[in-house]
């Protein structure tokens, strides 16, 4: 009887990656994981208990097949894991990295609930697609037939990259439109190279653009070139601009010098990165270096910001936050490693105002959590007379993103959008008001992760494809 390769959690207990020692890595932007050994990965995977409902591909918004793709690691059968694995996810490699495992499939696995450690999903996912890779057993995209229909994309990040793949492997001529000067949306330029190395980025990039994908980048829509024009010029237009527009604090002081967005600061830092020259930088606008930084936000975006500051030799940095470290939206792994790597959390507190102009302090109320509001998290409140300056000489706001106002950018008054400002969009197939347009990602719903722009942008690519087909159809008729 054969061995059974899977159900060692028993025996086998929980084992991440190496992580690099915070002393080593805080001085560099390369990724903190090391990459698993063969043995490690297949030791690990060998820990899933193959269970009948499987929880953790149910949590995954692409409802990935992991515990196949676990035991095919466990037996040593990684190409066919690898091929099971990009079945329903475009890039697993980056998920791999950045998605918050803690809160998805890692958070939901059956062991994990029975206090024997959770299986280490996203490592896996990411060791069997780096191997591939290295491998050569990532194909080039290569159609079937060519077809004379073309689609436009807006926005170079994974929800269009995802949808061109869909729509470019079926033959459909492909265009994507993108503000930057190069593709990868918040993947190239909001997230740091310690969570995301950006070779990993620009190579599927690269396997687009091989395929026939053609890239226009430095492209403002709505002042390069109108909305009006690229729908003249395509059969189908697919808006993946995500939300870049940050929102903003109030109070006395808000406008002071050296107060900036998260955005700017992080593109700056990844510019850098790619060896590009950046006056803003060079001049010490967005250069945490030598000083007090205090980032103002929880979630994701907040813990790049310290992290990165940290790496650009701050003299020190806090992240303040108005709820307690339970009820913070951000990765707590992530969390985890700031605190690793020097930052100071500072729980229950709010930014009142700031002193200085340049910048030199935070006035910080603090706060305590009272009554539920309608989402269910307790509201924070202000306890009175509280009120005490945090050093800053840098102050970076992270409170998360709202869309722009496309319908004014673009004068196009008929693209519906909803109260909140986002594109309205149905339901699965991402089709909007408007004929031959989708919307798909974080401009339908608001700031989100990276996994549900993909899946977004492979439901979008599915749909626009069979539109296409119907109107073939009926031509042909």
């Amino acid at each position: 009887m054969a061995k059974q390769p899977m159900l060692k959690f028993v025996t086998v207990g929980r084992d991440m990656p190496e992580k690099r020692a915070a002393e080593a890595r805080k001085d560099d932007f390369h990724e903190i994981y090391a990459e698993f050994a063969a043995q490690k990965a297949a030791e690990q995977a060998s820990r899933c208990s193959q269970c009948g409902v499987p929880y953790c591909q149910t949590h995954c918004p692409l409802h990935n097949n992991i515990p196949d793709w676990l035991r095919m690691t466990a037996e040593g059968r990684l190409k066919e894991a690898y091929e099971l694995s990009q079945a329903t996810n475009t890039f697993p490699e980056i998920c791999g990295r950045i998605c918050p495992q803690d809160r998805l499939c890692e958070g939901n696995c059956v062991i994990e609930q029975s206090g024997h450690g959770t299986v280490t999903i996203g490592a896996v996912e990411k060791y069997i697609t780096d191997t591939a890779w290295d491998n050569g057993w990532v194909e080039p995209i290569t159609p079937v037939a060519k077809r004379d229909e073309s689609v436009a994309i807006i926005g170079a990040g994974p929800g269009g990259l995802a949808a061109a793949d869909v729509l470019v492997r079926a033959g459909v001529n492909v265009t994507i439109y993108d503000r930057h000067d190069r593709a990868g949306g918040l993947m190239t330029y909001g997230i740091p190279g310690f969570k995301l190395e950006k070779d990993v980025v620009m190579r599927r990039v690269k396997l687009l653009e091989d395929a026939g994908v053609e890239f226009v980048l430095n492209c403002n829509v709505g002042r390069d070139i109108s909305f009006q024009d690229i729908r003249a010029i395509h059969d189908a237009v697919l808006l993946a601009t995500g939300v870049y527009k940050g929102r903003d604090l109030s109070g006395p002081g808000a406008g002071a010098k050296g107060i900036v967005p998260a955005l700017d600061y992080l593109t700056c830092s990844n510019k850098l990165g790619f060896g590009d020259a950046v006056p803003a930088f060079d001049s010490g606008e967005l250069n945490a270096e030598g000083k007090n930084v205090v980032v103002i936000g929880g979630g994701d975006t907040a813990m790049d910001c310290v992290r990165t500051a940290v790496r650009q030799g701050a003299k020190s940095v806090k992240c303040l936050y108005r709820r307690d470290r339970a009820n913070m939206p951000g990765s707590q792994r992530e969390t985890q490693n700031a605190e690793e790597e020097g930052v100071e959390f500072v729980w229950l507190s709010a930014p009142k105002g700031f002193s200085g102009d340049p910048v030199t302090g935070v006035i910080v109320q603090k706060m305590r959590l009272g009554a539920p509001d309608a989402t269910g998290r307790r509201s924070p409140e202000v306890i009175d007379g509280s009120e005490y300056t945090e050093d800053a000489d840098l102050v970076i706001k992270a409170l998360g993103f709202e869309p722009e106002d496309l319908p004014t950018l673009w004068d196009e008054k008929d693209l519906t959008v909803t109260r909140w400002g986002t594109v309205k969009a149905a339901f699965g197939t991402h089709r909007t008001d408007m004929d031959g347009v989708w919307a798909v990602g974080d401009i339908v719903r608001g700031a989100s992760l990276v996994v549900w722009a993909i899946r977004d942008g492979r439901e979008a690519g599915a749909d626009i494809l069979a539109s296409l087909n119907a109107a073939r159809a009926v031509a042909a008729e």
